[in-house]
């Protein structure tokens, strides 16, 4: 791929991803293949002011060799160092950058009473810090290539040619080319949501609905004071940022524990470095009561009882299946690309910033909380969307049609 695109990108990255502000510290998340990139970021950053950046490599080969080795004594053991480094985080509220790259298959066979136990213990360790940072700081989380990415997701290429052509991909997707500015291309687009928030918002919907031929039908409640959101953020500061490069959902946070019926999953999910595929998840009273999965149900299980919110829904997103990632034709394994291209739910945390004055609250994560956001360990988004998708809104009774055939029902 040409220098001067990757150099555009990861301004991007920097300027409109995470925003990086003068005499802010920048904390990147990358894996060790990535250094060349890395180094354009971090450059992208400091051109910005950042006052420092800060990168914290990471190995999946060396993950899972750990996840094989060590005990699950150790493997729960939190040092105290991972803990000071997120009180440091909720103290210095520094941009942080996440560069995927994993292999979709990286953690394949490793235990999964492992790999729960220890992401459970240090989630638990750092929550009142990660808490401490929600809606104060910036945060993206874009993607970069691997070799074994690649050859996950177009098989037929030669190494070489499968970096590339998911190079091409990625590029498309977030709207960078030689010709373009992607900055006022994604000034355009997040002004493209506004439209169809303040439509939904004006909605006021008490409750939304899912049904589709392959068997999802579920109906879902919804908080008064939630709002739909879409594209980009604002922190309490005051800084416009975007979580996801690239993006093309519009979302809000449920009613926890307020579910029933059945979803099933259109596409496969990659989580923690494994696969889950043609899958379902039956609701009632709110949580996740029954499920399968034709592949990754040991997973699937170790997910959703991974805490007592890790059973119910944390997001609704509202994608239309004109979405140019969905129109390229191409199963990304990864669910930054393929939430992005369809409907999706979200089992685990919901999110404060889709209640309507969240930050002027005293106590974001508490009062959000007790209106109805989810609290969990985990957030994981599932694809649903399909090309006979009928979401249905309803007010003191009234239906809405929402969604018709898996796109808008409704111009706006």
């Amino acid at each position: 791929m040409k220098k001067t695109l990757l150099k555009k990108y990861a301004h991007l990255i920097a300027k409109v991803g995470a925003n990086v502000q003068k005499d802010q510290a920048v904390v990147i998340y990358a894996d060790v293949e990535q250094a060349s990139f890395v180094e354009m970021v971090s450059k992208a950053c400091y051109e910005l002011g950042a006052k420092l950046v800060q990168v914290e490599w990471t190995s999946q080969p060396l993950q899972k060799m750990a996840f094989h080795y060590q005990s699950l004594e150790t493997l729960s053991d939190v040092p105290k160092w991972k803990v000071e480094k997120m009180k440091w985080m909720a103290q210095m509220l520094p941009c942080r950058i996440v560069l995927l790259s994993e292999d979709p298959d990286g953690l394949k066979n490793v235990d999964t009473q492992k790999l729960q136990i220890a992401s459970l213990m240090l989630r638990k360790k750092t929550k009142k810090y990660r808490d401490a940072m929600e809606s104060k700081h910036q945060w993206t989380i874009a993607a970069v290539p691997s070799v074994l990415w690649a050859k996950k997701v177009f098989p037929q290429l030669s190494k070489k040619q499968a970096v590339e052509s998911l190079w091409e991909a990625i590029l498309k997707t977030v709207r960078v080319s030689e010709t373009n500015s992607p900055e006022k291309e994604w000034k355009a687009h997040n002004e493209s949501f506004q439209k169809r928030c303040q439509w939904l918002n004006a909605q006021h919907f008490d409750s939304i609905s899912y049904k589709s031929a392959n068997g999802t039908d579920c109906s879902v409640e919804l908080i008064p004071q939630a709002k739909w959101c879409g594209g980009g953020e604002i922190t309490q500061q005051g800084v416009y940022f975007n979580p996801n490069l690239p993006t093309e959902e519009i979302f809000t946070s449920p009613m926890a524990g307020k579910a029933e019926g059945t979803f099933v999953i259109t596409k496969p999910l990659s989580y923690q470095g494994q696969i889950i595929e043609d899958f379902w998840i039956r609701f009632e009273n709110g949580k996740a009561v029954e499920w399968d999965a034709k592949q990754g149900k040991e997973l699937l299980t170790t997910m959703l009882t991974m805490d007592k919110g890790a059973s119910m829904l944390g997001e609704l997103a509202l994608v239309p299946k004109e979405s140019p990632i969905n129109q390229s034709g191409i199963l990304f394994y990864e669910t930054l690309f393929d939430e992005n291209a369809c409907c999706h739910i979200a089992v685990g945390m919901g999110f404060n910033d889709c209640i309507e004055g969240f930050l002027d609250m005293e106590n974001p994560t508490k009062e959000c909380r007790e209106l109805g956001i989810n609290d969990s360990l985990i957030h994981v988004d599932m694809m649903i969307g399909s090309d006979d998708l009928t979401i249905t809104g309803y007010k003191k009774g009234k239906a809405v049609p929402i969604f018709k055939n898996g796109t808008w029902a409704n111009k706006v």
